[in-house]
């Protein structure tokens, strides 16, 4: 759909005018990334697990096991999102935002019922079934705004999952921030927050976010940098608000109240940058609409003044080449074509759109996921044990929050840092992104050697590099998947990646490493001449209680890195040539054919749909 340009350049701003170009914003491409990031920033409930899980222990009556017992629902059904990919195979976004903010408004609303008392106490299994639920809806939001976006400026994926991923990882920051304006103290409530919250926001954009004809911007990561140097901004005053809020110990909820303010005004702020954008595009139009007449302000490449010279010429001419694939699937449709099952082991070309069984079989897919189990799953380890390793080595409780935020901000500075600079490399030097996955896969081996060996104050730089590394592998893995297995499936198999996440944390934290501190703690028990009472929670102390298990985690990690060096050898060729030039010319293709209708010709019946 394409609307005419109001003639607002010259400073015609009446209401008619002002009314169209409020309509051009709205359905703009660029307004799809400003809904989805107000979507990604309040995306991140699963990470705000700690800050309620208190009042699920105390009114409910649980242990620690079935507390982790709840932790591990969540994160399964934060990462566990086939479902969500493959209903948005077929159907628009907007079926699958609004599921998402169902799921996310039914699970988290049960769980404050049962906080709050309003209902009877439910089954442990039924809390798990909440929390699952609750948590899905994540994924349902990340395909619905997110795939879209990446689908949208397919030669900006980098980019586009850097930035968003980043607002999901900043969403637990930002939502504390408003939770504390909003409720003071009272962490029941957030519970209410984050369920009604994110719903409203998926709720609120649900016609805006689609999918869109892409069409070619030569400033596009241009703005994107501006979006990025918002985010910054934002950033850095949530890393100021929680140093001061952890250092003034009477931090008023009138001081909450001023620093939510800032971050709305931070959170807002991007769709300045759509009015900019959109109106430099207006004035583009108009000022190629006065020169050469076309009412989009779009040049053919053999512009011709007698429409019907280029009617017959239209005939006879090679139309553009994505109406060339329109037309060959026409003409082709009606042949049987062979089974899914049968083409498993016969996928094209890496680049081109692999079927989902073509994908999942692929040795390419293979090395990426294992790379990603031990890369992943060793950084959530860390993420998730963090109070507990500062208590058993001895660090003040309140360092405790000050870990949490310094991977708060650096899971954000990673998935920023990955995309922008990993887009950025490939486009210049065709530096091949499953290399920089590697480095940082090595990178975050010198975190957990950190705990392993607890080097004085090194709990601090390990929270810097865990949550750096962490953050930064989501954009890489999910633009990669992109990349090798094309954008026809992507929602599939972007969930698909995901899975990663819990397969890592069940075998490297709940098997491993508490498997180890259980039993660090019991020896230390026994030592003591003490004995365990039943439903006794264990206290490990010392070095001791994590040093093997996050050996070991290191070299799972790094044998991850070899495996992942071995992708980067199989795809070095690949990413070496022109990956993005079909969509160059599909772009091109679809600005011919916006032309060609504004200019009163008309495609052939067999390319139309």
């Amino acid at each position: 759909m394409v609307v005419a340009g109001p003639d607002i350049a010259g400073g015609n701003w009446n209401f008619s005018n002002m009314k169209k170009f409020t309509i051009q914003v709205i359905i703009s491409r660029w307004f799809v990334v400003f809904a989805s990031l107000l979507i990604m920033a309040a995306a991140g409930a699963t990470y705000m697990f700690g800050l309620y899980s208190s009042d699920i222990k105390k009114v409910l009556g649980y242990d620690q096991t079935t507390l982790n017992l709840l932790s591990f629902f969540k994160d399964v059904g934060a990462n566990v999102g086939v479902l969500s990919g493959l209903i948005n195979e077929v159907t628009p976004p907007w079926v699958v935002l609004s599921m998402g903010a169902v799921l996310n408004f039914f699970g988290y609303f049960m769980i404050w019922l049962a906080v709050t008392r309003k209902i009877a106490t439910p089954k442990v299994w039924h809390m798990c079934m909440y929390i699952c639920i609750g948590a899905n809806s994540q994924s349902f939001a990340n395909t619905g705004s997110l795939v879209t976006c990446v689908k949208n400026f397919p030669e900006s994926r980098g980019v586009v999952l850097g930035i968003l991923k980043g607002y999901v990882g900043l969403s637990g920051a930002i939502i504390t921030q408003l939770f504390h304006a909003f409720y003071g103290d009272d962490t029941k409530s957030l519970i209410l927050l984050i369920g009604w919250l994110p719903a409203a926001i998926s709720f609120a954009f649900l016609r805006t976010i689609r999918i869109m004809k892409v069409v070619r911007q030569p400033n596009e990561l241009k703005v994107f940098y501006n979006l990025l140097y918002i985010s910054l901004g934002l950033a850095g005053f949530l890393m100021i608000m929680i140093i001061v809020q952890n250092k003034v110990d009477d931090f008023t909820q009138t001081g909450y109240g001023a620093s939510a303010g800032m971050v709305l005004f931070f959170l807002f702020l991007p769709v300045l940058v759509v009015i900019v954008e959109e109106y430099k595009i207006l004035r583009s139009r108009q000022f190629v609409d006065d020169s050469s007449s076309s009412p989009l302000g779009i040049i053919t490449e053999n512009p011709n003044p007698n429409p019907e010279v280029q009617a017959n010429n239209s005939s006879t001419a090679v139309p553009p080449n994505h109406l060339l694939v329109e037309q060959t699937t026409t003409t082709t449709s009606t042949e049987k074509q062979p089974s899914c099952w049968k083409t498993i082991f016969r996928p094209p070309p890496r680049g081109e759109d692999y079927t989902i069984l073509q994908a999942l079989f692929s040795m390419d897919m293979f090395l990426l996921f294992f790379a990603c189990i031990c890369g992943v799953g060793g950084t959530l380890t860390a993420i998730d044990n963090l109070g507990q390793i500062g208590t058993s080595l001895g660090y003040p409780k309140k360092s405790t929050s000050t870990f949490v935020s310094l991977v708060s901000i650096w899971n954000y500075l990673g998935r920023v840092f990955s995309g922008f600079l990993s887009e950025i490399l490939l486009v210049k030097y065709k530096f091949p992104r499953p290399l920089m996955l590697t480095l940082i896969m090595l990178i975050s081996c010198a975190g957990h050697l950190l705990i392993a060996f607890d080097v004085k104050n090194g709990l601090y730089f390990a929270s810097v590099i865990i949550g750096f590394c962490f953050g930064a592998q989501w954009p890489l893995l999910f633009a990669i998947i992109s990349e090798l297995f094309g954008l026809k499936y992507y929602s599939t198999l972007y969930n698909f990646g995901s899975v990663a996440s819990p397969i890592g944390l069940y075998a490297l934290n709940v098997k491993l490493t508490g498997h180890l501190y259980d039993k660090e703690a019991t020896k230390q028990m026994i030592a003591s001449g003490l004995k365990r009472e039943a439903g006794e929670e264990l206290d490990c102390r010392g070095v001791e209680c994590f040093k093997l298990a996050f050996i070991i985690i290191a070299a799972a990690t790094f044998f991850g890195t070899i495996v992942s060096l071995i992708l980067v050898i199989r795809t070095t060729k690949f990413y070496k040539s022109d990956i993005y030039k079909k969509f160059r010319e599909q772009a091109k293709a679809a600005e011919t054919e916006i032309a060609m209708a504004e200019n009163g010709i008309k495609p052939s019946e067999s390319n139309g749909k």
